[in-house]
């Protein structure tokens, strides 16, 4: 598994049998490997997380499918002003929290988000990865006290589906922005799940907060795996 960090929540997963590409909307993309099928996945529709330019990836023959959270919507006017083929606009699947589906070298399987669209269990090659989108635990210091107590509550029946499964790769939103309280959402992941390797995300690019939270969680060390660069790749056995 080769795994290269693009930005933000960008990730391309190089798989023997299939490429993953989630979340891209800024870093420059690696060559690809056209002899394998190719899944584009967004979870919603910010901006960080969506871009309409990943519809030109429908290069032809390139086998590809786009996996689009629920809010994204595929209406005529945002086909036309995004640019998106007829052919494009029908390798596309829409998917709503608590769906799945399968494709010839994946399952998916979706979990709601507390935010927008959904979050990501992606079944290839004997492994199972997790792109959280933004499915966090947003704690916002002086948020209203039951909006917070409502986020803690919907986060975790959202998450429940993850208990016990083994992740062979989880990646998690560690959002610096919400300073300490950026830490409940991997923690209660972390501790959720059978996590086999940790890659933070959304961060802004304030990389050193992973080493803050291994600071206050020693004993996730041997499961995150710090990023210190936009581009970075990594390869896992």
């Amino acid at each position: 598994m080769r795994v290269t960090f693009l930005e933000h929540s960008g990730f391309l997963v190089d798989l023997p049998s299939v490429s993953l590409l989630f979340d891209w909307w800024r870093g420059k993309l690696p060559p690809l490997d056209e002899r394998k099928p190719l899944y584009v996945f967004s979870s919603h529709s910010h901006p960080d997380h969506f871009d309409p330019k990943i519809f030109a990836l429908d290069a032809p023959g390139r086998d590809v499918c786009f996996l689009l959270g629920c809010d994204i919507k595929l209406t005529p006017r945002n086909l036309e002003r995004w640019g998106v083929s007829q052919g494009a606009a029908e390798k596309c699947r829409v998917l709503k929290g608590n769906q799945s589906c399968s494709l010839p070298c994946a399952n998916i399987e979706t979990l709601p988000s507390t935010d927008e669209g959904v979050a990501f269990l992606v079944s290839a090659d004997g492994l199972l990865l997790f792109h959280a989108g933004d499915l966090n635990w947003w704690h916002w210091e002086g948020e209203d006290k039951a909006w917070n107590n409502n986020m803690a509550a919907n986060f975790k029946r959202y998450a429940e589906p993850l208990r016990g499964r083994r992740l062979d790769l989880a990646m998690l939103p560690l959002d610096a922005r919400l300073h300490e309280d950026g830490f409940r959402g991997p923690k209660y992941f972390l501790e959720l799940a059978d996590v086999r390797r940790f890659l933070p995300m959304h961060q802004w690019n304030e990389f050193s907060f992973t080493s803050d939270f291994l600071a206050a969680y020693p004993q996730f060390a041997g499961q995150t795996v710090p990023i210190e660069k936009n581009g970075q790749t990594f390869r896992f056995p």
